[in-house]
């Protein structure tokens, strides 16, 4: 097909990240190649059958097969509030959220509700490829900023130019962050609300990760559980995808402020018709049932990444300690994708370099923890059978 018809935003798209690892594992796999893919972050553990065994009675109720409502089923989205007020002690309306089509659909529109042409926004790197994209899908201007580890990867939002913040429609973070692993406070929390209020931007807080962690006194914070206000123009996303194993199921919600919800919602009634109700009423019976379903998935990951560091560590590897998500930052100092290819070569190990989440990724890679635990073990005693002398680990590109 003739690269004319293309527009400009797609001509100049570099490769999705992960479809490109997507294709590269195939290939090894065609030549007969054994794989061990620790680079795409698809939660591996079974939908729970609770919430299996509910989506095939509302499949099979004739009133589901209509279209349903933009906005999301109320019955769902009261469950989804109640659920946020037992788990973050503050109290939303179901008015005050929305029912995505996975957490990446509304983060990809909210672009389109709050970016002109020429705005600036404001994201991290590493971070979320989205991010950058949808800024550019929209005309926005991405404005990058490194995430440092000796400042626990937060994102300094005093570090960025006045002039720049006066000009940003939008800020996005991401905590538990993907890919680096960390965690914000409430003081973090609390400092950003301060930029919010001087500056007039919306703040945009992906929470995909919330749900996963290891230490039951250590909780993840959200944003309004902190800053105790639906007046402020913030907006948070979560996903079903990890919180109950669902990433198939096309599910997640937005909440916030109700004007910046109304704007998100204005764009979606304008480009799609909703989640598949019998979906939703399925996400009704995980958010109803979630004391008993989750705390069993972060079980299993915590017991893998306590394998998992323990290997790295054995191996010589330098890592972010954390207490969050279904991933590891480790550090190879040089080249990423290099290394990353030098581990697949040798070691049949899929990891994804740093540098496809931004600049400021380069000099890591992320292990996801998504794999069955068999091939955890293998992969184990792979990582410790590595002498990383022989690699082009903390060599310079």
């Amino acid at each position: 097909m003739p690269e004319s018809i293309y527009s400009e935003r797609i001509k100049n798209l570099p490769p999705y990240l992960f479809a490109e690892i997507d294709y590269i594992k195939r290939k090894k796999i065609e030549e007969g190649k054994e794989i061990i893919d620790l680079g795409i972050g698809d939660p591996d553990l079974p939908t729970d059958n609770l919430i299996v065994s509910a989506m095939i009675e509302e499949v099979k109720n004739s009133k589901n097969h209509s279209y349903p409502s933009y906005e999301g089923d109320f019955s769902f989205r009261k469950a989804f509030v109640d659920w946020y007020f037992r788990r973050f002690r503050f109290e939303f309306s179901p008015s005050d959220c929305i029912a995505l089509i996975g957490s990446k659909e509304g983060i990809a529109h909210s672009f389109l509700a709050f970016v002109n042409p020429g705005d600036i926004v404001i994201i991290p790197s590493p971070g979320y490829p989205v991010y950058g994209i949808w800024t550019s899908f929209a005309g926005g201007v991405p404005y990058e900023v490194f995430l440092d580890e000796e400042k626990d990867f937060l994102l300094d939002i005093e570090s960025v130019p006045s002039d720049i913040l006066s000009r940003a429609r939008m800020v996005w973070v991401c905590y538990p962050n993907n890919p680096t692993t960390a965690c914000a406070s409430a003081e973090y929390y609390d400092k950003l609300s301060f930029f919010v209020k001087k500056y007039g931007f919306v703040l945009a807080i992906d929470l995909a990760y919330s749900e996963i962690y290891t230490d039951e006194t250590k909780k993840p914070v959200s944003f309004f559980e902190v800053v105790r206000r639906r007046d402020i123009s913030a907006i948070e996303f979560h996903s079903f995808s990890k919180t109950f194993s669902m990433a198939g199921w096309r599910l997640g919600v937005a909440v916030g402020n109700p004007d910046v919800i109304s704007a998100l919602l204005k764009v979606k009634t304008n480009t799609d018709s909703g989640v598949f109700r019998a979906i939703q009423l399925a996400g009704r019976t995980a958010l109803e049932n979630y004391e008993r379903i989750t705390p069993k998935i972060r079980d299993v990951y915590k017991s893998r990444r306590q394998k998992l560091e323990s290997a790295l560590s054995e191996a010589g590897f330098n890592f972010y300690r954390t207490n969050a998500t279904f991933y590891i930052w480790v550090k190879c100092n040089g080249d990423s994708k290099d290394f990353a290819k030098e581990l697949l070569d040798k070691y049949g190990i899929i990891v994804t370099p740093g540098i496809g989440f931004g600049k400021g990724g380069e000099g890591y890679f992320r292990i996801s923890l998504t794999i069955p635990d068999d091939k955890i073990e293998k992969v184990c005693d792979i990582i410790k059978s590595i002498d990383i002398n022989s690699l082009s680990y903390g060599k310079e590109p």
